[in-house]
């Protein structure tokens, strides 16, 4: 057996990052599953990420350049579904990161654009070839 299970993202504000990672989920082709008062699970792939609350975070937001996660990669779609992504994510709370350097920023063979939302969260949003 390979592949993730699920990933658990941990957040402060449920309803900012709801609206964030619901936006980009929906539109990246996750389903929600499950949603509790402080939590949401969406499912993709046969794997689910889940965001939540914890009373034991230890800091309001996300710090992609300390030792843990740096961001998540997402499978994309198309060039023109990653260019709409791109286009269409300032207005749902997500900031492109590296767009002097956009779709290549990974180098001439890598079309994809990265993305931070308010809580500090960086993902990446990359075609499928």
């Amino acid at each position: 057996m390979t592949g993730f299970h699920h990933i658990e993202v941990w957040v402060t504000d449920f309803a900012g990052a709801a609206s964030e990672w619901g936006w980009l989920l929906d539109r990246l082709g996750f389903s929600l599953t499950s949603s509790w008062e402080q939590g949401q699970s969406w499912t993709a792939g046969g794997a689910y990420l889940t965001l939540t609350t914890s009373p034991n975070t230890s800091a309001p937001t996300h710090d992609r350049r300390r030792p843990g996660v740096n961001h998540l990669a997402f499978k994309g779609g198309t060039r023109t579904d990653v260019d709409s992504v791109m286009a269409d994510a300032p207005t749902h709370g997500w900031r492109p990161l590296y767009h002097d350097r956009y779709p290549h920023a990974g180098g001439p063979e890598h079309y994809a654009g990265w993305l931070e939302n308010s809580a500090g969260f960086k993902t990446e949003i990359v075609t499928e070839h």
